[in-house]
């Protein structure tokens, strides 16, 4: 009898990330300190440590849908940032095409 294949997941962005993945980029984006006031845990504010971290986050189910949810809101918002700056720069094309195409006088 053969194992059902499990299905790619499309939609969800922690598929395939480790939790050290996860605490790291955290740390890299947000910092301890301000990841000790987002998510106000003491593995965070006193004396902060991947391990640690990782430690006390695989023992402690809500803490760790906490930190899984952060990050996915960081990829939101990093995601929504880099659509803008896209947008910027093609705002800036146009308006340069505009400005090079007026006849001169």
């Amino acid at each position: 009898m053969k194992l059902p294949v499990p299905q790619k997941q499309h939609n969800n962005p922690l598929h395939g990330l480790t939790l050290e993945a996860i605490v790291t980029a955290l740390v890299a984006h947000f910092g301890w300190a301000e990841l000790s006031e987002r998510i106000p845990v003491r593995c965070f504010s006193n004396d902060p440590g991947i391990a640690s971290s990782l430690k006390f986050l695989r023992k402690t189910p809500w803490a760790r849908d906490k930190v899984e949810g952060l990050y996915v809101i960081m990829l939101r918002d990093i995601s929504r940032v880099e659509a803008s700056e896209n947008d910027l720069v093609l705002n800036n094309i146009a308006l340069n095409n505009i400005v090079l195409a007026e006849p001169k006088q």
